[in-house]
């Protein structure tokens, strides 16, 4: 059974971060509010809980994961980006924008596109979120919560209960959520291009 966070959306509880950090070091899936829908993540090192994510969301290797940020100054770490390319993503961050680049040696290898060695990186504008990414002080893998058979994120924390209280280590409710998930924009190649139009505006990438 995963247990089951209330954290307020505006002043997350510190202890309540506290504890979910610790359940995610311990090798814990959680699910957690963002900015376009909930996610669902896990340590980045973590290779049991990244299949338990796959096997959730019935995804294969070759999906793009994403590692969630707390801010621009991880960026440079765990992705190759160039001038052009910082600025545009300093200019949407934080916000519901999937950025895909070419990973570094920093970034775990099951969590690069095989082909094509690149990550999402993604800077959430949410407070649970960017309260839980300050705790661990590294990125989490993270991808959209959108289970099999559906088009859109899960938002109703409720209801993701009752479909994952046997399968993850957290739920935490932060809410009522959107069920549109980012924009994807991939960058890995100079010129932007719109993988997926989500909640994000993808006009300035045009």
């Amino acid at each position: 059974m995963s247990q089951f966070f209330y954290i307020h959306p505006d002043n997350p509880q510190a202890r309540l971060i506290k504890q979910a950090c610790e359940l995610i070091h311990s090798g814990e899936v959680v699910v957690y509010p963002t900015d376009s829908g909930y996610s669902i993540g896990c340590h980045m090192d973590d290779k049991n809980a990244l299949e338990q994510i796959c096997r959730i969301r019935q995804i294969g290797k070759d999906h793009n994961f994403t590692l969630m940020c707390r801010d621009m100054s991880e960026l440079s770490e765990y992705a190759r980006v160039d001038n052009a390319a910082f600025r545009m993503i300093k200019n949407n961050t934080p916000g519901p924008y999937t950025f895909i680049l070419k990973a570094t040696k920093e970034v775990p290898k099951r969590l690069q596109n095989p082909k094509r060695r690149t990550i999402g990186i993604r800077v959430p504008d949410n407070a649970i979120a960017l309260a839980l990414l300050e705790e661990l002080g590294e990125p989490m893998m993270s991808t959209t919560l959108i289970l099999p058979n559906e088009i859109v994120a899960e938002s109703d924390p409720d209801e993701i209960r009752d479909k994952l209280e046997k399968q993850v280590g957290l739920i935490i409710h932060g809410g009522f959520l959107g069920e549109q998930p980012t924009t994807v924009v991939d960058l890995s190649e100079g010129e932007p291009v719109i993988i997926r139009q989500g909640s994000g505006d993808a006009s300035p990438f045009n």
